[in-house]
């Protein structure tokens, strides 16, 4: 089965980001752009945008239960 690619812009709209911050996240290696061989557009791999997905969940849900205190005493 071959994977599914995604365009710059479905991928943002899952990951709840811009289009800007995936080219920002390509060139530190978060997430890896392929290119489309025929266009040279950025594409990015279906499985590996679920994968930082899961994994920026897990970030958020273990912080909800962290709270700090910052009132005057």
């Amino acid at each position: 089965m071959q994977p599914k690619y995604l365009s710059i812009k479905e991928a943002a709209q899952l990951l709840h980001v811009t289009p800007l911050t995936l080219r920002n996240w390509d060139k530190k290696g978060v997430l890896i752009a392929y290119r489309n061989p025929i266009n040279n557009y950025r594409v990015y791999r279906l499985d590996q945008v679920e994968l930082l997905l899961r994994k920026i969940e897990n970030t958020k849900n273990k912080n909800r239960g962290r709270r700090i205190d910052i009132s005057m005493a």
